[in-house]
């Protein structure tokens, strides 16, 4: 490594310990060594600390205990836990010191209320951490950049952050030069933030940068199924399976050197327009450590070589930028040119399979009038997109698997917005978007583009008609009314009696590498992304896959749901670590957790009952433990009886925990997600003869103790009392 680089690294370590130590004792000076201090909406404490030192920071005095084993560090010696890195002779040592210094600063910033600052997000929480782990292993995500300052100038930063974008590359911002930075640059070229349109910025100063250094490391412990101080693995994992790397932009200092030292002992290389020293491969990570470029537009490709990222850009013949970086945009009420559907108007959208000899691949139809065609100051027309195709492998069951990638596909295109489905879809295309050139035939040419890119093993042609007079929308919707009701009926009859064959789903084996899903017709996956149709027309679409058919073969169990095929697939694709596993039972061999889920479920003794809990709900819940705090103990492909990590619509399956008793043994959700399951949950609650059920259901209003709870319960006369004891 440059000697140079060694030098600035060393002055910047030891300025950050200096700094957090004379932090550390002003703060216990003030409140106390006994003052709580935390970042609050994680369940890993200080997560960097946590995670490599195996110690949990809960007040001042920890943080100055933490201090010391920073500076054991910084002099090469080994750590707590035995933390030491061997490579390049210890100096990555001095970049964890610094790391271990900036978490501590970070906390110490929030008590003081300093972060998080306007308009930055601060501290990235857990339940963030695993709504974007699906996103992160089905390629929708396809890398995080670390991006530290400003850009030359604010086209240079456009260029950068659209480069991203297109290529489905997350943006963490951080950093400023005199008050200048990445962010305002964006905002001053009108450019939208937010997790929806992949730019994050974490806050205003280098500091900032930490929060997604213990970001990527608790990925590890939530999906990798590592335990705290697992130190060794945990790098490893960071190295291998976080797609993560730094652009350095503008400016350089010696903490910022100590900075980089620790991201590449994480595995992550940085990329900067900056004249500094290069550096080839090291050991910590996978190909250049260090490079240069000063072109804006070739930095995005340096960094995903650097990175060794797989990428998918697609190619479609229109006039805006498309990526999944671009689906959760919005178009605001200012920023419109014309809408469809919602408030708006009449708009519906149906895909429908046909005969090979009906389709004309690529056809795009346009019957009625385009959007440049708008009378006055008219902004919405009605919309029918009626997609056709067909294919020898299609079958009717993948329609309307094929009709939900609509709102996804559309929603790549910038400036285009599209909510919902069916006939309760809305549409809006921006004004900026209409000038580009963008036209209702380009939503032919993406749907057309994307059926094909995803679905060629079961689509071999495509055809898109788009209509916009009010009369064929009338009379199309009639027509696709019925067969949405029909779907319905066919689809709602499946049941798992009903087929011999279940679908695994490994997509989180990328981030669990011992956590398999199998999933039913009456049990989608536990992330409420896949369903068994799903698993189907994946193996349809790629026999190699994620996606794998299981014939289950002979029942060992009924009643728990326990077949002899299942268990032997699982066995052996969860590397030899689970020997059996159950479908409908929640105490006896239940199936893993990724991390990935939306809702768990865990026993509450007392009550003789189980309560679920939602990952967007942050309040106490009567089992004692928050949802992180279970999700802690449920996640990483670990087997645990009595907790269990589901998808929301599992609740209200007829399979639901029916070994334990179903849908009875439910005693406690919060209210949002009871609220939105009421109508499926009562109409549940009437098939099985409990029709007042719902309302025994207690939430956090009524009870957020197991005490508070029982009592509730007592008094509402709770099925669940009655029911034989579960445990």
């Amino acid at each position: 490594m440059s000697e140079v680089l060694v030098q600035l690294g060393t002055k910047g370590s030891q300025a950050l310990l200096q700094a957090t130590k004379e932090q550390i004792n002003k703060a216990i000076k003030e409140k106390g060594p006994g003052f709580e201090v935390s970042f609050g909406q994680t369940n890993y404490f200080f997560p960097l600390i946590n995670a490599l030192l195996k110690i949990e920071v809960k007040t001042l005095d920890d943080c100055a205990k933490v201090l010391a084993e920073a500076e054991k560090l910084d002099k090469n010696l080994a750590a707590a836990n035995g933390m030491k890195i061997e490579a390049l002779g210890g100096v990555l040592n001095k970049g964890i010191a610094a790391l271990i210094c900036e978490e501590i600063l970070a906390a110490l910033n929030i008590l003081a209320k300093t972060h998080p600052q306007k308009d930055t997000a601060g501290f990235l929480s857990d339940t963030l951490l695993r709504s974007l782990g699906i996103q992160l292993v089905d390629g929708r995500i396809a890398g995080i950049a670390v991006i530290l300052g400003p850009a030359k100038d604010e086209d240079s930063a456009v260029q950068l952050i659209r480069d991203f974008q297109s290529r489905s590359i997350v943006s963490l911002l951080a950093g400023n030069i005199n008050g200048l930075t990445l962010r305002r640059q964006l905002e001053n070229k009108k450019i939208g933030m937010g997790l929806e349109n992949y730019i994050v910025p974490l806050g205003d100063d280098y500091l900032s940068a930490i929060y997604a250094v213990n970001f990527a490391v608790r990925a590890p412990l939530t999906f990798g199924g590592f335990k705290s101080g697992q130190w060794k693995e945990i790098l490893d994992y960071t190295k291998y399976k976080v797609p993560a790397f730094v652009v350095l932009l503008s400016h350089v200092d010696e903490v910022l050197v100590a900075t980089g030292l620790g991201a590449l002992a994480l595995g992550f290389p940085i990329i900067t327009d900056l004249e500094v020293p290069q550096l080839p491969k090291i050991d910590t990570t996978l190909y250049e450590a260090l490079a240069v470029e000063k072109d804006y537009k070739k930095i995005a490709g340096k960094c995903i070589e650097a990175r060794g990222l797989k990428v998918k850009v697609a190619d479609i013949a229109i006039p805006v930028p498309f990526s999944a970086a671009f689906e959760g945009e919005r178009v605001r009420r200012e920023q419109l040119y014309v809408e469809f559907g919602g408030k708006g108007g009449l708009a519906f959208e149906y895909l429908t399979t046909k005969n090979l000899n009906e389709v004309e691949d690529g056809a795009i139809q346009i019957i009625g009038s385009d959007i440049d065609k708008l009378e006055g100051n008219k902004k919405s027309m009605p919309l029918a997109i009626m997609v056709e195709v067909a294919g020898r492998k299609m079958q009717k069951d993948f329609e309307p698997i094929l009709e939900r990638q609509i709102h996804r596909f559309v929603n790549y295109a910038m400036g285009i917005m599209h909510i919902g489905q069916r006939d309760m879809n809305w549409v809006r295309i921006s004004l900026d978007a209409y000038n580009k050139g963008f036209r209702l035939k380009h939503i032919g040419v993406i749907l057309h583009a994307m059926l094909h890119q995803e679905y060629s093993a079961i689509v071999d042609k495509v055809q898109v008609k788009l209509y916009t007079g009010q009369a064929d929308v009338e009379r199309l919707l009639a027509s696709a009314k019925k067969v949405y009701d029909e779907r319905d009926q066919r689809l709602g009859g499946m049941t798992d009696e009903s087929v011999d064959t279940f679908y695994s789903c490994l997509l989180c084996q990328s981030f669990a590498p011992n956590h398999v899903c199998v999933i039913t017709p009456e049990r989608l996956g536990l992330c409420g992304a896949y369903s068994w149709l799903d698993g189907k027309a994946s193996y349809e679409i790629t026999p190699t896959g994620p996606n794998q058919p299981i014939e289950k073969g002979a029942v060992l169990d009924a009643k728990v749901g326990e077949w002899k095929n299942i268990n032997d697939f699982v066995y052996n694709k969860s590397n030899k670590t689970v020997d059996r596993v159950s479908m409908y039972s929640l105490m006896n061999f239940p199936q893993t957790s990724c991390g990935c889920f939306e809702c768990i479920l865990a026993i509450i003794p007392e009550v003789n009952g189980v309560m679920v809990v939602h990952r967007d709900y942050t309040g106490m819940t009567p089992c004692g433990m928050s949802f992180t705090t279970l999700a802690g103990s449920v996640g990483g492909g670990v087997q645990t009886p009595g907790f269990l990590g589901v998808g929301k619509l599992y609740i209200v399956s007829k399979k639901f925990i029916a070994a334990e008793g179903g849908l009875k043994r439910l005693v406690w959700m919060p209210k949002e997600l009871k609220e939105l399951l009421a109508d499926k949950l009562k109409a549940r609650a009437q098939e099985i003869g409990a029709p007042d059920l719902l309302d025994k259901i207690a939430d956090e209003t009524i009870a957020t103790s197991s005490e508070e709870l029982a009592v509730f319960l007592e008094k509402s006369r709770h099925p669940a009392l009655g029911l034989e004891p579960l445990i």
